[in-house]
């Protein structure tokens, strides 16, 4: 009987169970940022324990960091403080870290893969809940706690219960204007907020074998928001391609190697899976979140829903998220006039998404009392963004074009919702208070759909506005 890819990954890092059931798994990557690095740090020097293998750890700076005024001292004495604590912390294990100043730094799970640090067969782990993006390459990746934190530090393991397998296929041909971030709405909403409890989902089918490295990402990154620990996709040659070259990729000889190695850890055809879900891709429509979590989310033409028309264990929800939302069941999401659009984070702040709005928006102009922003995920995808001119070309839409860094996500930083605006964004998380405001709201959708709800100042289909 053949393995899933997680088998084979689960089974190569096992150090040993342990009495209560868990595994202690080997962590061959641990990537840290300024949030949830500090406390655990903290609680090593409390212990008398040092950092056990440095190499395998790589920090960066992105929940806190301002993206418009970026001159140090930060404005905010917190954030401030989270940043010279992770210098030197970084400085005394001997940790690299991608400070400001080296034109690496941005998302964490932005960085890890374009710096090819991020590579299939291994597995990640973060305190940052979108861990599960790396899994894109082929790695089992997922999102930790700062105690968490602190055993990989010390130790490079961590104990963690064996997650089951639930194949998640889309097959056929997505429709024009139809993205990844589209699709994993779609997944969302389809097999709910809490389907992936206890699941590692392995995306497959024609549509993740077309998806580039950068799609396959968007769509790991939400695996957490269906309730996966993590998602992945089998490695193949757009994963190696993707990363052949880069700086902590193997080169010479060692590449060869790795490859084969990297290709040995893909699924069997013969695997077994615990469940298997199929959907159709040319059903999926542009979608849009109309609620409080990213599975309450409907295609574009579609009406938001009523409480009366939800199944009975649904309707407090559903109560709660038109009333947070102000929104009236029965009305169509599209035509809500939005005050924010955002575009970036670490699920569509790559190169890629850049590169496809910016085809789009010449001759167009962002709508009156709209605020938007254009936030690259890294500086690498900043300086390439501008070798390619389309920073100038969302300048003269109107967007405001930022440095690298979270931003509006989750709003750690200046880049806040006030009072009740309603926001298109490009995000992973629609929750309450989710950009800086107690009663912001939020509509998470594709970056393309972000820009068209961006110049025409209401949720809009982009196939209408850009004539896609």
């Amino acid at each position: 009987m053949g393995k899933t890819l997680f088998e084979k990954v689960w089974e190569a890092h096992s150090v040993r169970v342990l009495p209560n059931g868990q595994t202690q798994l080997l962590i061959g990557t641990h990537l840290i940022h300024e949030v949830t690095s500090p406390q655990a740090f903290a609680m090593m020097r409390e212990l008398g324990l040092t950092v056990r293998f440095p190499q395998r750890t790589f920090a960066t700076v992105d929940h806190i960091i301002p993206t418009d005024c970026t001159g140090e001292p930060f404005a905010d004495p917190l954030a401030e403080a989270m940043l010279q604590e992770l210098r030197r912390n970084c400085r005394a294990a001997g940790i690299t870290f991608f400070d400001r100043d080296t034109g690496k730094q941005g998302v964490v799970h932005v960085v890890g893969p374009e710096q090819g640090i991020t590579q299939p067969g291994t597995t990640i782990a973060c305190g940052d809940s979108h861990t599960s993006t790396h899994g894109a390459f082929g790695a089992i990746a997922f999102g930790i706690g700062t105690t968490q934190v602190r055993d990989i530090l010390a130790t490079q393991t961590m104990a963690l219960g064996k997650l089951k397998v639930r194949r998640v296929e889309v097959n056929g041909s997505l429709r024009p204007g139809v993205y990844a971030k589209d699709v994993i709405l779609h997944i969302i909403r389809t097999l709910g907020v809490n389907g992936g409890t206890g699941f590692a989902y392995e995306y497959a089918g024609e549509v993740f074998d077309h998806f580039s490295m950068e799609g396959r990402m968007t769509v790991c990154n939400m695996s957490v928001e269906g309730g996966a620990r993590a998602g992945y996709v089998n490695p193949d040659e757009k994963t190696f391609a993707y990363l052949k070259g880069r700086p902590y990729a193997p080169a010479g000889a060692e590449w060869d190697k790795a490859v084969a190695r990297w290709r040995s850890f893909a699924s069997d055809a013969d695997a077994q899976y615990d469940d298997v879900v199929t959907i159709n891709g040319a059903e999926i429509e542009p979608t849009v979140t109309w609620g409080i979590n990213p599975g309450q989310a409907i295609a574009i033409g579609e009406k938001i829903p009523t409480v009366s028309g939800t199944p009975e264990g649904e309707r407090a929800l559903v109560r709660e998220a038109l009333e947070y939302m102000k929104f009236s069941g029965g009305e169509p999401i599209k035509g809500k006039k939005i005050d924010v659009a955002f575009l970036g984070s670490c699920t569509n702040g790559r190169l890629s998404d850049f590169q496809e709005v910016a085809k789009y928006l010449p001759g167009k102009r962002v709508a009156d009392g709209v605020k938007a922003l254009a936030v690259p995920g890294s500086q690498v995808v900043a300086a390439r963004c501008e070798e390619l001119g389309l920073d100038r070309v969302f300048r003269a839409a109107g967007f405001e074009w930022r440095a690298a860094g979270c931003s509006m996500c989750l709003a750690m930083n200046p880049d806040k919702l006030a009072g009740d605006q309603l926001c298109a964004s490009s995000s992973n998380r629609n929750f309450k208070g989710r950009q800086g405001s107690v009663s912001g709201r939020t509509l998470l959708m594709s970056p393309l759909m972000v820009a068209a709800a961006a110049v025409t100042g209401s949720v809009s289909d982009a196939r209408e506005v850009f004539g896609k």
